[in-house]
């Protein structure tokens, strides 16, 4: 009968197996045939270094080195497995294998900053060892990042991951010239994960600039790039990509190539951004962060678009979770959102510390987009009997009077789930588990007579048009994409005006409020750069004024 470890073993191996079998990294060994015949069953990366993970945190160190070198004997280009082994024979007190590990690993392309940032590496041990400093001796100051957000038009925010505790300071200046336009400074601690967030206000909207980064007195020869959007309530042409389902998997990783391509403005990541499923685990919680933020494709595209994340239940918790109703139960609930907020750069999370969450609405030029939490107080069966909420009483009175006060030509409700009932089946995971509130919403855009409300979501591994028709009031769209980089899928849905699952994919949503009667077009585009479905939409089609 097989052990327990033996069932890991096979199980990590039929994971890297399948992950690997386009990359053609697997070598001609007698543990194919064992990888090979379990490789249908078991397909997605992102999980197969979390599990070893989970051996190391629980005191397995022995287990997961012997389940990692198995790894290695099968996919030895595997640089991932690596930088595991590192962790695993760092926590054992191996430090010079640790170090041989680390050396392997960056061989294989595995990023520096993986092994330097942060407060919750695993490889703090190694820190004071010539020879790991060997390997480290030209390294940069900064780890992750930069990171834009909150682009108001006239003001910009730059997030940074630093080595160590430092002061960060950003000089901007108009593109092509020498002279500095804007300078700010902050300070990044331990207690914000040596992270920081610099704001720049003064700035000219509809602008071209270029910015630089000085941090603890050391400029970065890097200079970067941004363009200011439109002022707030001003008419504007604007893109903005969007998507969910961004599981880390090497070889999909250049999917955000393919979204700079697509020159967008602003990107949106919607849930399911890192998928640690460990809400009793920091050291997941900072190991997927630390993955997905060190990966060079992502950091191009962030340090250039500004970013506005809300997570999903991976992100959060576990698969289909719900916080309940109390601000600090789970115990759990606290820790985990703020971790989120050191990693992302929003405008705001929630109501701060008095109701923790990640909701927020902000402005692109005349168009309003209202970002709502499904998790944090999301309650299914409520013990006083109520009806069931994803979003709890304070978030659902703050989305009511917001959708009330929108002043966007067009106004665009965000879910971390799909709103039409259908998406999912009969799950109850999505608004299909909420039907009165997700009615109520509706009923406080029909009864306030706001016309060009459109519907954003994220969930489904698939990308998807759907159309809800409602009695006395314009039909309202919804635009729907979680594939960005997940290996998993869901079954295309004939209900919807279209759907796509053949390869990972995206949204485009492109916004022109300066028309006479203006547009929103959606498109989808997988991870090749190929246009798959496009519908544009007139906001004479979803007016009270019919």
């Amino acid at each position: 009968m097989l052990n327990r470890i033996s069932i890991t073993l096979i199980v990590v191996l039929g994971l890297l197996a399948s992950a690997f079998a386009n990359t053609r990294l697997q070598q001609s060994q007698p543990n194919d045939a064992a990888a090979q015949k379990v490789q249908r069953k078991f397909k997605q990366y992102k999980r197969v270094h979390q599990e070893i993970l989970k051996m190391i945190v629980e005191g397995k160190q022995q287990q997961a080195i012997t389940a990692l070198r198995e790894i290695v004997s099968v996919v030895p280009r595997d640089g991932e497995s690596q930088y595991m082994l590192a962790l695993a024979c760092a926590a054992d007190g191996q430090l010079e294998a640790a170090v041989a590990s680390v050396d392997k690993a960056l061989n294989l392309g595995i990023p520096g900053s993986r092994f330097l940032g942060g407060t919750k590496t695993g490889l703090e041990p190694l820190r004071n060892l010539k020879s790991f400093q060997a390997l480290f001796a030209d390294a940069s100051p900064l780890i992750h990042g930069p990171m834009l957000g909150q682009n108001t038009g006239t003001g910009i925010s730059i997030w940074v991951r630093t080595a160590s505790a430092c002061t960060v300071k950003v000089a901007i200046r108009e593109r092509g010239s020498s002279n500095s336009v804007g300078n700010a400074a902050d300070q990044s601690r331990a207690s914000t994960d040596y992270t920081a967030v610099v704001r720049v206000d003064g700035l000219l909207a509809n602008h071209d600039y270029e910015y630089t980064l000085t941090l603890g007195g050391e400029r970065l020869p890097e200079v970067y790039r941004f363009h200011t959007l439109a002022a707030k309530h001003q008419p504007t042409k604007f893109r903005v990509a969007f998507g969910g389902g961004a599981g880390f998997v090497p070889e999909n990783e250049y999917a955000w190539n393919t979204i700079v391509e697509q020159r967008p403005d602003v990107l949106m990541l919607l849930g399911d951004n890192t998928y640690s499923d460990a809400p009793e685990m920091p050291e997941m919680q900072h190991y997927c962060y630390y993955r997905r933020q060190s990966r060079p494709e992502f950091r191009s595209l962030v340090s250039q678009v500004p970013v506005y994340t809300i997570w999903d239940d991976h992100d959060f918790g576990t698969n289909d979770c719900q916080g309940g109703p109390r601000v600090d139960e789970p115990y759990w609930k606290i820790p985990v959102w703020n971790v989120f907020k050191n990693n992302w750069v929003n405008p705001k999370y929630g109501n701060g510390g008095i109701q923790p969450g990640c909701w927020y609405d902000y402005y692109v030029g005349n168009v309003h987009f209202i970002m709502l939490d499904g998790r944090t107080y999301r309650d299914l069966q409520p013990s006083d009997e109520s009806l069931p909420t994803m979003l709890g009483p304070v978030q659902t009175k703050w989305l009511k009077r917001t959708i009330k006060g929108s002043n966007g030509v067009f106004t665009v409700l965000v879910s971390p789930v799909p709103w039409v009932f259908g998406a999912k089946g009969n799950s109850k995971d999505t608004w299909n588990g909420f039907k009165q509130e997700r009615n109520d919403i509706f009923d406080v855009v029909k009864q306030s007579g706001k016309s060009g409300v459109l519907l954003m979501s994220a969930d489904r591994h698939r990308s998807d048009l759907w159309k809800i028709q409602r009695e006395g009031m314009y039909p309202l769209y919804e635009f729907n994409s979680s594939r960005l980089t997940n290996q998993h899928v869901h079954p295309e849905m004939a209900a919807a005006e279209f759907s796509y699952n053949k390869k990972q994919s995206f949204g485009i949503v492109e916004f022109d409020t300066t028309a006479s009667d203006p547009t929103v077009e959606y498109r989808i585009i997988n991870i090749d750069g190929k246009q798959i479905h496009s519908r544009q939409i007139a906001r004479s089609e979803i007016t009270n004024d019919q």
